[in-house]
């Protein structure tokens, strides 16, 4: 099993999650709302005639566990949707390895062939 993480701007949540889906047929993700910046280091606002610098920028941490045979697939289809053409601040991803699953419901470990998300 691979975990793959992927940081995305909030806008694009949706459509990363429905382009996994679409590619692999996995339908698990976990959520998370992050705030941060990566090179562009925040944005200035403008409200009201003054000048608003936000340093951190709100994200979404999206955490997929899959089958290594799919990681790639995973991992591309994010990539193609998260991209929104941008100079930057789209975000990034990471895979890595997972050992020593085990579903809380069932006690079945990942390796003994019960599906993710079953």
């Amino acid at each position: 099993m691979v975990k793959v993480e992927a940081m995305v701007i909030r806008d694009r949540v949706e459509t990363v999650i429905d382009a996994v889906e679409e590619a692999t047929g996995h339908v698990g993700v976990t959520v998370i709302e992050a705030v941060g910046h990566g090179r562009q280091r925040g944005i200035t606002h403008e409200y009201r005639g003054r000048v608003f610098e936000s340093r951190f920028l709100p994200k979404a941490l999206l955490i997929f566990v899959v089958e290594d045979r799919i990681a790639t697939l995973v991992v591309d289809a994010i990539v193609d949707a998260a991209r929104t053409g941008h100079e930057s601040g789209d975000g990034l991803d990471g895979s890595t390895p997972v050992n020593n699953g085990v579903h809380h419901r069932t006690g079945q470990k990942f390796e003994e062939g019960v599906e993710i998300g079953a």
